[in-house]
């Protein structure tokens, strides 16, 4: 009977323990949050670059251009996503004590984009929506490097971006 209860106990631990896997010590909290402040940072600035800046630059977006349409579904597509990912990268941050204050200025440039990805869906956006999209991934990206964290692009597929 006693071998039975304490099998049961240690199974209900190794159940808390696989549900909730979580770092031991602070310095490992903070390195997670670190990686996990770069990879979300990186997908929104690849998104970014590769999906808005860049056809954006090459007239992709202006009425006429061939692709117009298909160009403004991923930029609106890819500026949902980049939102998302820059979100997710302040919460990440604020496990990091040196990355939540380098990025607390950025947390308004942050909130600034949340209605971009509609305006560029439907061909709203212009050159102060697309410069705003660069000014807020470039102060991400130098806050990470001044943190300790820097930020590399990572271009997201186009079913990435729709969330599949």
């Amino acid at each position: 009977m006693q071998a039975q209860a304490a099998q049961a106990e240690v199974a209900q631990l190794a159940a808390a323990v696989e549900a909730e896997p979580t770092p031991t010590t602070t310095q490992e909290r903070q390195k997670f949050a670190k990686t996990r402040f770069v990879a979300n940072a990186g997908l929104a600035a690849g998104a970014t670059y590769q999906w808005i800046i860049k056809p954006y630059r090459a007239g992709k977006f202006q009425k006429g251009a061939s692709g117009r349409t298909f160009a403004l579904i991923k930029a609106g597509l890819a500026g949902a996503f980049a939102y998302n990912r820059l979100k997710a990268a302040l919460q990440n941050a604020k496990g990091d004590p040196l990355l939540s204050k380098a990025l607390a200025p950025l947390t308004a440039g942050i909130e600034s984009l949340k209605g971009l990805g509609t305006k560029l869906r439907k061909g709203d956006a212009g050159d102060a929506d697309i410069s705003s999209f660069e000014n807020v991934i470039g102060g991400v990206k130098d806050a990470g490097k001044s943190a300790g964290a820097p930020v590399t692009d990572k271009v997201p597929s186009v079913s990435e971006l729709s969330g599949g």
